[in-house]
């Protein structure tokens, strides 16, 4: 059993039934192993989730590049954060929430997979501000914390003309 097949089973799991449900014995039972097969793989559950928050930063990375790529501009990475986040809202969760296990993952991961937010702004800071924003809005998305009848397409895009007005009068 390799790591891939056992860290694509685990997202699977994830997916399905959050981080909560994904334990060794559950992904064992799924994969028709034992249990501590999965430990040649994995020293436990927390080296699990670190690579699976590398797989996640390293989706969000790509996905982000493409879409500044195609269309250089806060509106492109919004749009592809967003739907990001929404396709996979147990693994943006699992990637975004909690501590982030910076020792565990690749040198330069969690950088790259953000820079897209600075390649937009061109300041560090204005970066962080718009990260916080598109991860606010997101995380209170997939958990339906808006009231009914939220038109959260039209708050989406009042905070990316906020942030293109701002950073243009700067």
């Amino acid at each position: 059993m390799r790591a891939r097949e056992i860290t694509d089973c685990a997202r699977r799991l994830l997916e399905a039934h959050g981080w909560e449900y994904v334990t060794m014995r559950v992904l064992a039972a799924e994969l028709g192993i034992k249990a501590p097969s999965l430990y040649k793989h994995f020293r436990g559950r927390e080296a699990l989730r670190a690579a699976l928050i590398s797989d996640g930063l390293a989706e969000t990375g790509q996905r982000l590049f493409a879409a500044i790529t195609e269309e250089h501009s806060i509106a492109a990475l919004l749009h592809a954060y967003r739907q990001l986040a929404r396709e996979s809202p147990s693994m943006y969760r699992l990637a975004t929430s909690g501590e982030m296990p910076r020792a565990d993952l690749p040198d330069g991961l969690e950088e790259w997979a953000g820079s897209p937010f600075f390649l937009v702004t061109g300041d560090p800071y204005d970066a962080q501000a718009l990260w916080s924003f598109a991860h606010g809005m997101s995380i209170l998305e997939i958990d339906n914390r808006y009231p009914p009848g939220s038109e959260l397409d039209r708050t989406w895009e009042r905070g990316i003309r906020a942030f293109t007005n701002s950073l243009r009068a700067e």
